[in-house]
Parts: structure tokens; C-alpha cells; sequence
């Protein structure tokens, strides 16, 4: 498994001139092209679907701009896995983005990426995944979220942290049982989230058919204006002119970002997929693309269901028809646009349904993140940039030690009481590294010319190119005009580097 007697320790990246250099065999490998493709989908697919568009929609108050916002999206997306496709079959070996980087960038920039990763892109983003879970298996169980267990510094901690972090840990020891058992998990889970979110577009745009909401929703789907609300109160509406709306499309996309992030985490357990070379460029662009296209539906399917505008003291009634309809996409209750449409679908059923979907969703998502994740600080630990017992595997092949501090890391951010905020760090923190990631692309091509490229990055030079053009302009403007909910990224990310040389650049000296 893993590393062990693979074609990834050839140096692909410093072919004899005229030599033909021939991978050793990996048909033995446990993971094929569905497996790495429900790992692309799976770790994308979340919570965020079922919750972020109604933020989104206060923010734009345009149907039209909202599904443009979605689209821009998935295609920043597909741009990024394409372009990676090339370096995951240039270095198809555990790690993924961690080895990319440090082939175009060095050891320093690699170690940023990875000291991010591992205290707020992979870990912060399993506890909030964890403590979702959490909160909806409250809906079964309300004590979960209704009882308060323990107070500090303002932060309240409930059974849904609880149940966040046992998740976390069963999940964690599953995994740490053999690649099988998490390849199993994550089919299971992953394809019945596809199913079951195919099953409320379908319907929902089926019954928007005949609602009337289409035609309400898209009669004057370009007026575009902001809805700012203040304790449970609309304080102004703010119509929206071309470059005040340019800035809310590029502040609003990071909460559909957040949903659509994660795609890059099959690279991560690259040395576990067969024929990586041909499977991994494969599984990037069918996994992002299937859930590109669900995506865009389902909100689709949201705005055949719901007015897009609503009142922000509706959502506060207990669930009628009434109160759905009025409450609207931007204001349904707790943010829950998901549970709303499916209200208008199902009923008062409506909100167990949601809870069991989001569930798997999180559950199946948290899988792929825990058993990806902990691959990529295994490649760091074998560079020296890591604690040294993640340098090991296991008796089932399986980087255990790794796996296991990247659960213990997870678990305390599930009591934390940051997750929320460590999502937006993470978000913003993943989009800086996929520019660097995606910068050295471009680096390879003239410092490795001749390396081996079984895949080529598709549309190269302009698909990358206008990747790095489309996330540049919206760290920027999140820098500019969102700095609180960037900073903190910033900050995390240059703190890395005294730690990088306090603890590891002696060691990388002597190396």
C-alpha cells in the first residue's frame, strides 16, 4: 500500500533523455476510477448545499445572479481540478498538493500548505462537518442542541459538539482498520446522497413547474440589491449597481465555494488509487462535474419551490406553508433553505427527511476527509516537516499515527466553539494554495519540460490561466472588503513560517 515498491518513487520528474521509463504494475492497488470519483464527490458534498444559498440570496437578491454565482463556481472548480489533473499524473503519489508544491516552490512553501492543512483547511472543516452532524441528529434527539453542558469565554458547548467529536473518532478508528473499510463507507454514503439530492431537484423543479415561483422568481431576475438585517430585522435594501454588485459576487461565492471545496483531497491518497496516472485527472473532473451540475439544479429546484425573497420574522413561526412561503429563500429558518423546499414537497415530514440527508451527507463527507487527509501528513512526516511517528503504517497499510493526530487536532476544534469562523479560514486559506498550486503548473512546464506526462492539463495555458485570474479577483476582494474573515487565514498562514524554522529547517539542512 501507500508508497511501499510503487512507480511513485521514480523520478518522473528527471527522465534520462530518450529513456523510456515504465510504471510498475498498480492493478493491485484498492481504489479504482468510481472509488476516486465518489471521494471527489462525497468530500465535496456537505452540509453547505442545503444552507449557504439563503445567505447568498440576501446578499444578491437576484435569482439570476444567484444561479450566475453558482455557475462561476463550478466552473472555478472544474478550472482547477482540469489544471491539477496534469500534476496528479506528473507525481501520483500520497500527499497530492503537498508534493506539487514542493516541486514547483520548494520545501518552505510546501510546509505553509501543509501546517494549514492540518490546523484549519482539513481538520477545522472535519469538526464543523462533525458538529452538522451533530445539530441535525438533534432534530431526533433536541436535548442535543437545546441543553447547554458547558460554558467558557462566551463559548457553549452541547451534545451536538459531543456527538461532532465521537463521529470524528469512530470514523478515525474505522479507517485505521484498512482502506477497504473506508472505500466501502464512502460508496455507500456517497451514493446515496447523490440519489437522494437527485431525487428533491427532480421533484422540485417538477413541482416549480406549475407553483408559480419560476415566474415570480425570474420576472426581473437581474435587479440585483443587498438585504441587511440586524437582530432579526431588515435595516436596508440596497439596490445593487454594476461594480457594488461585482463586489457582492466575489464576497457572496465563498460560501458556495465552501460547499464546493474538498475536490482536491483524492489527490491527497493518490498512492492507494490504481493506475493513478490515468484515474486521478479521470475522478477530478467527473467528481466536480457531476457535483457542478447538481449543484446549479438544486437551487434551481430551491427557486421553483420558494419565493426568493422573503421577511426574516416569518422564519421564527413554527413551520406552516404559510410561514415557509413567507420566510422565502433568504430567510428560512436557520438558514435551512434545503429543509424549507423540502417542506414544500413533503410536509411536516419534510424536516426529518432533511435531518436523515444532511446526516449522511456529513457523515459520508467526514469519511472522505479523515481518510484522505491523513494520507498527505504521512508524505509530510516522510519530508522531515512532520511529527515522526505519522512517518509509519500500520499492520492494514494504513497511516494510523497520522490519522490518528489529525483526529485528536479535529476533535478539540469540535469544542472550540470556531468552526464557523474556522470555515471561512479554511475556504479562503484553500483558495491562496490552489493559486500556488496552480502557479506552479506553470513553473513545471519550464523547469521540467521533459518530465513524464501521461496527462496534460486541459486547455493549457488559458483554462489555468483564467483559473488564477478568477481566484486572485476574489482573494482579493475577500481581503479588501471581508479583511475580518480573511485576516485570521493571513495570520495562521505566516505563522507557519517560524514554526517551519524553529522546528524543521535544521532538520531540512541536514537532510
Amino acid at each position: 500500500m501507500e508508497e511501499q515498491n510503487t512507480h511513485t518513487d521514480l523520478p518522473l520528474d528527471r527522465p534520462v533523455d530518450g529513456a523510456t521509463i515504465t510504471p510498475e504494475d498498480t492493478s493491485k492497488k484498492p481504489l479504482g476510477l468510481m472509488d476516486a470519483t465518489f471521494l471527489v464527490a462525497g468530500s465535496m458534498i456537505g452540509s453547505g448545499i442545503f444552507l449557504v444559498t439563503s445567505d447568498m440570496a440576501r446578499d444578491l437578491g437576484s435569482s439570476g445572479w444567484l444561479l450566475v454565482t453558482w455557475l462561476l463556481t463550478g466552473v472555478i472548480t472544474l478550472f482547477g481540478a482540469l489544471s491539477y489533473g496534469e500534476l496528479a499524473a506528473m507525481f501520483p503519489k500520497a500527499g497530492g498538493q503537498f508534493v506539487y508544491i514542493k516541486e514547483a516552490w520548494g520545501k518552505l512553501p510546501s510546509f505553509l500548505y501543509g501546517w494549514t492543512v492540518f490546523t484549519v483547511i482539513q481538520t477545522g472543516v472535519i469538526a464543523a462537518v462533525g458538529v452538522a452532524f451533530g445539530k441535525f441528529l438533534g432534530v431526533f434527539f433536541p436535548v442535543l442542541v437545546e441543553k447547554t453542558l458547558l460554558t467558557y469565554a462566551n463559548v457553549e458547548i452541547n451534545g451536538a459538539n459531543i456527538v461532532g467529536a465521537v463521529i470524528i473518532l469512530l470514523l478515525t478508528l474505522l479507517n485505521t482498520r484498512g482502506i477497504q473499510y473506508g472505500k466501502i463507507v464512502q460508496a455507500i454514503f456517497t451514493s446515496s446522497k447523490l440519489i437522494a439530492l437527485l431525487v428533491l431537484i427532480v421533484a422540485g423543479i417538477a413541482v416549480g413547474v406549475s407553483s408559480g415561483y419560476f415566474g415570480e422568481n425570474f420576472t426581473n431576475m437581474w435587479d440585483a440589491s443587498k438585504t441587511t438585517v440586524v437582530d432579526g430585522k431588515v435595516t436596508g435594501i440596497v439596490d445593487l449597481l454594476p461594480i457594488a454588485l461585482a463586489i457582492a459576487i466575489s464576497t457572496t461565492i465563498i460560501n458556495s465555494l465552501f460547499s464546493s471545496d474538498a475536490w482536491n483531497n483524492v489527490t491527497f491518497i493518490a498512492g492507494d488509487i490504481r493506475h493513478p496516472e490515468r484515474n486521478l485527472p479521470r475522478s477530478l473532473f467527473l467528481g466536480t462535474f457531476i457535483v457542478t451540475i447538481l449543484y446549479i439544479l438544486a437551487n434551481v429546484a430551491y427557486l421553483g419551490l420558494l419565493p426568493l425573497t422573503g421577511t426574516p420574522q416569518a422564519a421564527d413561526i413554527a413551520y406552516t406553508r404559510e410561514s415557509v412561503e413567507a420566510a422565502g429563500i433568504q430567510f428560512a429558518s436557520s438558514g435551512r433553505v434545503g429543509t424549507s423546499a423540502a417542506f414544500m414537497l413533503f410536509g411536516n415530514i419534510a424536516n426529518i427527511l432533511m435531518a436523515i440527508l444532511i446526516m449522511i451527507s456529513t457523515f459520508g463527507c467526514n469519511n472522505g476527509l479523515i481518510m484522505a487527509g491523513s494520507r498527505l501528513f504521512y508524505a509530510m512526516s516522510k519530508e522531515g516537516l512532520f511529527f515522526k511517528k505519522a512517518n509509519s503504517l500500520n499492520r492494514f497499510g494504513v497511516p494510523a499515527w497520522a490519522m490518528w493526530i489529525q483526529g485528536i487536532w479535529a476533535i478539540l476544534l469540535c469544542f472550540s466553539g470556531s468552526y464557523n469562523i474556522l470555515i471561512k479560514f479554511a475556504t479562503f486559506g484553500s483558495m491562496v494554495f490552489y493559486i500556488v498550486t496552480i502557479a506552479g503548473l506553470f513553473k513545471l512546464r519550464k523547469t521540467m519540460p521533459n518530465a513524464h506526462r501521461p496527462y496534460k492539463a486541459f486547455g493549457y495555458p488559458v483554462v489555468p490561466f483564467l483559473y488564477l485570474v478568477f481566484a486572485v479577483l476574489i482573494c482579493v476582494s475577500l481581503t479588501l472588503f471581508t479583511f475580518e474573515d480573511t485576516a485570521g487565514s493571513i495570520i495562521l498562514v505566516l505563522v507557519g513560517i517560524p514554526v517551519y524554522y524553529i522546528f524543521f529547517h535544521r532538520k531540512q539542512q541536514a537532510r
